[in-house]
């Protein structure tokens, strides 16, 4: 029974190792990979914002189906294998080469070349698949490791309220800096952003580099900071 365990827990485990590595050839983090590969798996933990990542993704929702898939039939399979211990004896060598078979693939998959073929099996699959609107946030603006989006609040005492962003940010053409769209209220405003007068109240939501937004915006962006950090919770 012990034997059982040990091996039936190496499946898991090469299991888990097989999707980090696959999760994180389609562009996703080792850490966030790991979590949320196991969070599938038991079935916990899985409705974390991370998660977004994943169901955004079609590569990555059709290995999280297998996962959630495998999590479900393996503990049934552990079910049944402890009812076929307690009463017939268990067999173990089908369960050693089942073993040793994932743990041949999980070998296979560190290989580089062959992480190099399924990365580029993955892009072409997302190349033929899916409509830019259709990725999540990151996986479109966020391919740099330097690139952020900011939605900047405006407040009464702002350095960019009633002034313009032409005025603030001069030469952000240059900086690679850009102004996404403008909120305010209910309204959206795509057209003439730099030109606009921001208001109290507004929302800006910026793309660039993270160094040059947080040095261009380092005022507004504290005192955002200061807001949040003095609401109230509740």
């Amino acid at each position: 029974m012990l034997f059982f365990l040990l091996i039936y827990s190496v499946i898991v485990w090469a299991v888990i190792e097989i999707f980090v590595i696959l999760f994180r050839l389609t562009g996703l983090k080792v850490e966030v990979s790991r979590f949320q590969v196991i969070s599938m798996m038991t079935g916990t933990g899985f409705t974390t914002g991370e998660s977004e990542l994943i169901l955004g993704h079609p590569v990555r929702r059709r290995l999280a189906s297998f996962l959630i898939l495998f999590g479900a039939f393996s503990l049934a399979v552990i079910i049944s294998s402890i009812s076929q211990f307690l009463s017939d004896g268990l067999r173990t060598k089908e369960i050693s080469l089942a073993a040793a078979v994932v743990v041949a693939v999980f070998g296979i998959l560190k290989l580089g070349a062959v992480q190099r073929f399924l990365a580029r099996i993955f892009d072409r699959k997302m190349t033929q698949t899916i409509e830019l609107a259709d990725l999540p946030v990151r996986d479109v603006f966020l391919k740099n490791k330097d690139d952020t989006l900011l939605n900047l609040h405006i407040y009464q005492d702002s350095e960019l309220a009633n002034r313009t962003l032409n005025e603030v940010a001069e030469g952000h053409d240059d900086l690679g800096l850009a102004a996404l769209f403008i909120q305010r209220g209910e309204v959206k405003i795509v057209k003439n952003i730099y030109d606009t007068t921001i208001h109290e109240g507004d929302q800006i939501l910026l793309f660039g580099g993270e160094k040059v937004i947080f040095k261009m915006f380092a005022g507004d962006i504290k005192l955002m900071k200061e807001k949040n950090k003095n609401k109230p919770h509740h």
